[in-house]
């Protein structure tokens, strides 16, 4: 169970994510979490009336067993197999958050100040979560997939709009988190 718990290599989780996207290459799939949420519309029969949702949902049944497990693994992993100690970020890291009044994250993957139940009680936050969750839905649509489709399936198959991608959501954080991120929380 140590093993399984502790953190793992970046060597040794590459190579698994890249034996998946070589399997996914050689059965022909293309690898993508974004996409399922056309999925799900599309199961619902809105592609009725919306023409982007009018597609064989079926053919990406699949994809859907990846999401189902993935939130099934988050839960597992988190509730089953976390370590008890603290997330090991840099001190700098760690005194610039608490300046801008959010502590460690206190032996969890979260800080409380951002993720805990108490932010669903300040109408600023909701704003914030819900002008968030309709740009980072944008903003897969119109880059045509998101950050894991992109970085981990796009770049794989030496894809050009992948590349240009990621550079976007990697400038685009850097931007959030040393300009904007401060001032939404000061």
């Amino acid at each position: 169970m140590e093993f399984i718990s502790s953190t793992w290599h970046w060597s040794i989780s590459g190579f698994l994510i890249g034996l998946v996207m070589l399997s996914l290459i050689y059965f022909g799939k293309v690898f993508g979490m974004s996409s399922n949420l056309r999925s799900l519309c599309s199961m619902t029969g809105i592609g009725k009336k919306v023409p982007f949702f009018d597609w064989d949902w079926k053919s990406q049944r699949w994809n859907l067993v990846v999401v189902a497990g993935t939130m099934l693994g988050g839960y597992f992993a988190t509730h089953y197999l976390s370590a008890d100690s603290n997330v090991a970020i840099n001190q700098m890291t760690i005194q610039k958050l608490q300046s801008i009044g959010i502590e460690s994250p206190e032996s969890k993957l979260l800080p409380k100040e951002l993720f805990g139940n108490d932010v669903l009680k300040s109408p600023k936050m909701i704003l914030f979560l819900l002008i968030g969750g309709i740009l980072i839905g944008f903003g897969s649509r119109y880059a045509g997939g998101c950050t894991s489709g992109h970085a981990i399936s796009g770049l794989s198959n030496f894809q050009l709009p992948s590349l240009k991608a990621v550079v976007g959501f990697f400038v685009g954080g850097l931007i959030m988190v040393n300009f904007i991120f401060p001032l939404i929380f000061k």
